[in-house]
């Protein structure tokens, strides 16, 4: 639990300096150049989702990253395995990072529009909590995959105590 809480705290902080950092450099819509093509910063507000859709339901939106934080919360209190942690981490860390955006910028609260600001070819614009929501979705499909139970350890050397 301390590894969940840990992370998510440090991706949270990430991602909010970093749209600081965004906000005070960047001006809305103009691309500037990092990795020439492949990686460029550009300030976007988005009302949305994922991909800028459901813009007309912010709100709606809102409660659900609220009612996910607050599962993932309530979950971490089972999690064993440190993938899981780490994993679920990563999730609630983007999830409050981009909540916090719904919450508490402009328009107004609950219909806040999140920061996004990082820009690869061919792709939506992005931001650091979206990168760690990303990334904890593979690392879910992984222990998904390998069979990574919740609690710890391993289904075979559970099942093999479970019997003895």
């Amino acid at each position: 639990m301390v590894l969940l809480l840990v992370l998510a705290l440090t991706v949270w902080a990430l991602d909010q300096l970093s749209k600081q950092w965004a906000l005070a450099s960047f001006v809305q819509g103009e691309a500037e150049p990092f990795l020439g093509r492949i990686l460029q910063f550009t300030l976007v507000f988005n009302p949305g989702a994922a991909f800028s859709l459901g813009t007309s339901f912010t709100p709606v939106l809102t409660v659900i990253m609220a009612s996910v934080s607050i599962a993932i919360v309530v979950a971490s209190t089972r999690v064993r395995s440190s993938w899981w942690a780490m994993s679920l981490g990563f999730l609630l860390g983007g999830a409050l990072g981009n909540l916090t955006d719904r919450l508490f910028r402009p328009p107004g609260f609950a219909h806040g529009h999140v920061v996004d600001f990082l820009m690869l070819p061919n792709f939506p614009v992005f931001n650091v909590a979206d990168s760690f929501i990303t990334t904890a979705a593979a690392c879910l499909m992984v222990a998904a995959f390998k069979d990574i139970p919740f609690a710890g350890g391993s289904r075979a050397h559970s099942e093999e105590v479970d019997h003895a």
